[in-house]
């Protein structure tokens, strides 16, 4: 006997159009950004307090050594890669729905940032990125006469 759960049609058919788009190369996510070309991309979530921010990426099944953070006038890149596992002999696969290959994020970070004390760090395969603000901002408003 199997246990009756509640049919939600929205959620299942936004579960049909993230596999159709992802397998065109093309993540989908609610706010219909377009997250980037590549096979996959880990789901963050972005936080702020009132002396930094936080970003949270998920990526299971990915080994520190395949993830780098860096910061390229100022955009914060996570990149890395998720590694098929090799078919052992004697297996054949009916199924595979997990996603490999390489993935991409990057985020543009406000004027307000200590880049120098940004942090990282991993664990069951969850990367925390601390980025602390600075007291100020460092590029203030200028304002540019218009000819």
């Amino acid at each position: 006997m199997s246990a009756i759960s509640k049919w939600e049609p929205l959620r299942d058919i936004e579960m049909i159009f993230d596999r159709y788009s992802r397998s065109l190369g093309m993540p989908f996510t609610r706010s219909s950004e377009l997250l980037g070309e590549s096979e996959w991309c880990p789901r963050v979530d972005i936080r702020e307090s009132e002396k930094s921010f936080q970003i949270k990426a998920e990526v299971p099944g990915v080994r520190k050594e395949d993830v780098k953070v860096f910061l390229d006038h100022g955009v914060l890149i996570i990149e890395g890669e998720r590694k098929q596992e090799r078919e052992e002999k004697g297996w054949r696969s009916h199924r595979i729905e997990r996603s490999y290959g390489n993935f991409i994020r990057s985020f543009t970070l406000p004027s307000n940032v200590n880049s120098e004390a940004m942090k990282a760090h991993f664990s069951d395969g969850l990367l925390e990125v601390e980025i602390p603000k600075t007291k100020t901002s460092e590029s203030p408003a200028v304002m540019v006469p218009i000819d």
